[in-house]
């Protein structure tokens, strides 16, 4: 009995991908409700992303679009052994994750086997599809985040013999992919350890030897993990480096780019623009949307690819302090819950959580320069 692949037509696919978009749910909701893979809707939502503006615009482009095509077929013609010795020897710097992606099982005119043999594919790998996340994963996935929070500099080693010592039988392969999926790695100067897209452009640090001394000056942000009921959320959040004050925020049920974009427009609009924006050089901030968007306000570009500590330690803080005193209090069944919730926590702690480090003031307090609530008294 042979294997038949199951097919969705474009409108599942489509309604998969806005209820992905929404991101009320996390993936692994969304494949049990629809009977698919996380993997395939994560996919499904990038080409949402990716063909949205098309919509809008088809008619316009159509015929340009197909004198486009005509002139590429011909080009191809005379240029298929140029393209095939060229393919050869890109193959050996993409990765297999990416080289899957490249495969289109909708082509008429080459078979996927075909298409797996130029790729270096094998059949049996193209085919795998992994298993939805397990209960023990997630609950491994939340001891990992509680001890990254304390323990940032710990790689997969130091943290699969943390968790043997808590009687969990590991080994370091599992801590490493649970460890990717988190989107984690150790803070510590080491080389080549920022997990960047080779193809984005990579931008100076500007703030060695440079003194932050007032709000919108540096701007930065990060991702971190957010566990649920059932799978994860991603959270990104904008940070005053100054004030510490959070200036947006977004979740997303996958890693795109399209959420940090989201959270860095919110903060341009309300608070206007910072000098200089700092990041690390994950591929959501290399991206060029990520990075176009700050070009087009004339921001200064910042990229640390050493992950140095003290860059990443406001934004550490925040999530240290977000989780112990919230996230692993509550118990968050959808997306809505988590959002509703955050707003409130974030809300209170611009307004309300004083800083020692910001002389017993609050983020909102030093941003806005208001006067400090012990002056009268003294």
């Amino acid at each position: 009995m042979s294997n038949k692949r199951k097919r969705y037509n474009p409108e599942f696919k489509a309604k998969v991908a806005v209820m992905a978009l929404k991101n009320e749910e996390t993936t692994s909701e969304l494949a049990s409700r629809f009977g698919v893979h996380p993997t395939m809707i994560a996919a499904w939502k990038r080409t949402l992303l990716n063909g949205a503006p098309d919509i809008f615009d088809k008619n316009q482009k159509a015929k340009k679009q197909t004198e486009k095509q005509v002139d590429e077929l011909y080009q191809k013609i005379g240029q298929l052994q140029v393209e095939r010795d060229f393919l050869s020897k890109k193959l050996k710097s993409i990765s297999l994750k990416q080289r899957k992606q490249m495969v289109d099982s909708r082509a008429a005119d080459l078979s996927i086997s075909c298409q797996c043999r130029l790729l270096s594919i094998s059949r049996s790998s193209f085919y795998y599809r992994s298993k939805p996340i397990k209960t023990d994963d997630l609950d491994l996935m939340r001891l990992i985040d509680e001890q990254y929070l304390k323990t940032p500099t710990w790689g997969s080693r130091s943290m699969r013999n943390h968790l043997r010592r808590l009687g969990y039988k590991i080994n370091r392969k599992r801590v490493q992919r649970l460890m990717r999926l988190m989107g984690m790695e150790a803070i510590y100067p080491k080389p080549r350890t920022s997990q960047r897209h080779p193809e984005h452009k990579i931008y100076p640090y500007l703030l060695r030897g440079l003194d932050i001394n007032w709000p919108n000056m540096v701007w930065t942000t990060d991702i971190t993990y957010i566990p649920m009921n059932r799978g994860f959320m991603y959270l990104v959040a904008v940070m005053d480096w100054y004030s510490r004050k959070v200036l947006s925020w977004r979740l997303s049920n996958t890693m795109e780019a399209d959420f940090c974009v989201e959270a860095v427009a919110e903060a341009i609009k309300h608070h206007g623009r910072p000098e200089i924006f700092n990041t690390d050089q994950g591929a959501q901030f290399t991206s060029k949307a990520f990075t176009g968007l700050l070009k087009r306000h004339n921001i200064a570009i910042s990229m640390d690819g050493r992950r140095r500590m003290q860059d990443n330690i406001f934004i550490e803080r925040l999530w240290w302090t977000l989780k112990h005193h919230y996230i692993y209090l509550h118990s968050f069944g959808t997306g809505s819950e988590l959002r509703h919730g955050l707003r409130d926590w974030f809300k209170f702690y611009n307004k309300e959580r004083f800083h020692q480090a910001l002389d017993n003031l609050t983020p909102d307090e030093v941003y806005y320069g208001l006067p400090h609530p012990f002056a009268e008294a003294a």
